[in-house]
């Protein structure tokens, strides 16, 4: 009979404070990295996390690999070393389910080797600039691409923080981490099914009106919101610089974006020209507000002309699509508290979020990760201003200069880490470490972009969720847990118990953090295995493996996030081929994972 575990004032602190924590991730209007944290200064306080080990989780191993990942895919980016490969892969002639299995494959297999988040990042803009050659739909596409990027990342030890987390806690308990490939068996199995269904007939499952909607350039209908506005003798806009205008247009919703004089545009954006009568203002609005400004400045409408459309397409001037994606600097914060404008000289036009256009006030509006971004700017400010905020291009990216002749040097030092590490010559993290140092020194990756390679969310999370999840265990916490997932399966075998605990931990990682997730679930696997008298060896797979399955939210996993917007999707989009895919991974992983690992 299994005996029973008394819960102590620790227990009851620790349980309510992770309550409390699951329920702040799953509400998200807290950034997770701030309920992290702040739940560990409470835990401090109370005393059930002991101060002598309040910081332990940021010098912990697992923390350190994740920012070096994040690193090193960085640097495999600026080197050119995707880029060589993905153009060799692209073609927009392809059928859809063609391009699906092309572009899914490799998204597994790049995922494999790097930061499956970066991965994602890089591939998707491709992806969409695909999907607009061939006159189809992102949303076709972008999520099969971002759920292969998830079940890719599971083949490798490095291929996503859930997996690091998980060797890591091995070493901690059983004084031995899993290795680089230990991981390889199930991860590729669950990876390869997963495709299958995915090209087969899981695209075929995403709702008909996310697959209808044209390429993003439908997302902003630029032609029917660009007009001349001539300054009449009269308009109380004379004698006023262009910026002067800021507050009138953004009061009457218009974003002005050039000025012309004698029939020729004026540099840029013309923001300290002085205006003058008989100048004309080309404005980006929806018809009924540039109506609105033409009764404020007393405008009058130039009629049945393009000049207005070639003034924008004139010299410098440059729009962009941009996606903002998990940790992006705007995210969370607004284009006028950011001073966008003043710093780089760019403009935020437009918000799509989910497929709504927003055209009101845009430039004091909540960025949120997801959303897509229309800015506009002079072409060799744009670039730069992508790059601080945090996003991604949809169209062509040119953020940098590729440093293609050194791809296969970095490649080269990369795989030979990677070797190294897993035959053991090597500590993972020092030569992770090292092929940063590479890196960096050669200008691969410039010392400016170093920190902000790191998502430090991540970071603060693993860090602050550590010593938590280790508290935790000491207390008895896990073993309480374990004791009641074994009361609930009382008389199943092992492989039933291995089944519910996956089934518990997708579910959590559908709604949460997959790190915090794992994190919290390693030593219940643990405990459950030794309370069974089993090798943990599979309940700690088990937990890899479903902490990285994803699939059924846009707020499980960054990816999910990323593709929210330029594909269109809504909230309940993602079940339709998330779910049967979550059953899938159940039904293939927990056979391979009592092969690979025995009871």
């Amino acid at each position: 009979m299994l005996n029973s575990v008394s819960m102590s004032p620790a227990n009851y602190i620790l349980f309510t404070l992770l309550i409390c924590v699951f329920a702040l991730l799953i509400w998200g209007n807290w950034r997770y990295d701030v309920v992290a944290f702040g739940a560990l200064v409470v835990g401090v306080l109370t005393g059930v996390v002991p101060t002598a080990k309040a910081f332990s989780g940021f010098g912990h191993p697992a923390t350190i690999i994740v920012a070096l990942v994040l690193i090193v895919s960085r640097g495999l980016s600026n080197s050119g070393a995707i880029e060589l490969l993905s153009k060799n892969i692209v073609d927009a002639s392809r059928s859809v389910r063609m391009h699906i299995a092309v572009m899914s494959s490799f998204a597994a297999a790049l995922s494999a080797v790097m930061n499956n988040v970066a991965a994602l990042a890089m591939l998707m803009p491709i992806d969409v600039q695909v999907a607009t050659r061939a006159k189809r739909s992102p949303a076709l596409t972008l999520m099969p691409v971002s759920f292969a990027s998830i079940l890719g990342g599971m083949i490798t030890l490095i291929g996503t923080p859930p997996n690091i987390v998980v060797a890591e806690f091995r070493n901690t308990a059983l004084g031995a981490p899993f290795g680089m490939f230990d991981f390889t068996p199930v991860g590729l199995a669950c990876a390869v099914a997963g495709l299958i269904f995915m090209v087969g007939i899981g695209w075929r499952l995403l709702p008909a009106a996310s697959l209808s909607q044209d390429a993003p350039t439908e997302l902003f209908e630029l032609g029917e919101y660009v007009a001349e506005l001539l300054v009449a003798e009269k308009s109380s806009a004379i004698g006023t610089q262009v910026r002067d205008l800021d507050d009138v247009a953004e009061e009457n919703e218009v974003a002005i974006v050039g000025l012309a004089r004698r029939g020729k545009r004026m540099p840029g954006m013309a923001r300290r020209v002085e205006i003058r009568a008989g100048d004309t203002l080309v404005v980006e609005a929806h018809p009924d507000s540039i109506d609105k400004l033409v009764g404020v400045l007393n405008l009058e409408y130039v009629r049945g002309s393009e000049a207005g459309k070639q003034l924008l397409a004139a010299e410098d001037l440059h729009f962009a699509e941009v996606v903002v994606p998990t940790g992006a600097r705007i995210a969370g914060r607004s284009a006028l508290s950011l001073r966008l404008l003043y710093r780089h000289g760019v403009t935020l036009l437009g918000v799509s979020r989910r497929g709504r256009r927003f055209t009101e006030r845009v430039r004091k509006l909540t960025i949120q990760e997801g959303d897509v971004l229309l800015l506009l700017g002079p072409a060799d400010r744009v670039p730069g201003a992508i790059s601080w905020l945090g996003c991604l291009p949809l169209a062509e990216r040119g953020l940098q200069v590729v440093q293609r002749s050194r791809a296969w040097f970095t490649v080269g030092v990369f795989a030979a880490a990677v070797i190294a590490a897993s035959l053991g010559w090597i500590y993972l993290p020092i030569a992770l470490g090292a092929v940063a140092v590479v890196m960096v020194l050669l200008n691969i990756v410039p010392v400016r972009q170093l920190y902000d390679s790191v998502e430090w969310p991540v970071v603060v999370l693993l860090g602050s969720m550590i010593p938590i999840g280790g508290a935790l265990e000491t207390s008895g916490g896990t073993t309480l847990v374990a004791d009641g997932l074994l009361r609930v399966t009382a008389g199943a075998s092992p492989a039933i118990v291995l089944t519910l605990l996956m089934i518990i931990t997708m579910t959590l990682s559908d709604v949460m953090n997959n790190v915090a997730t794992a994190v919290i679930t390693a030593p219940i696997a643990l405990d459950l295995a030794n309370r069974l008298g089993v090798n943990p060896d599979p309940f700690l797979m088990g937990v890899a493996v479903a902490a990285s399955c994803a699939f059924l939210t846009p707020i499980g996993h960054k990816n999910n996030t990323m593709i929210l917007g330029p594909g269109g999707y809504g909230f309940g989009d993602y079940w339709r081929m998330g779910l049967p895919l979550e059953i899938l991974i159940i039904v293939v992983s927990v056979p391979m994972l009592l092969i690979v690992w025995p009871l």
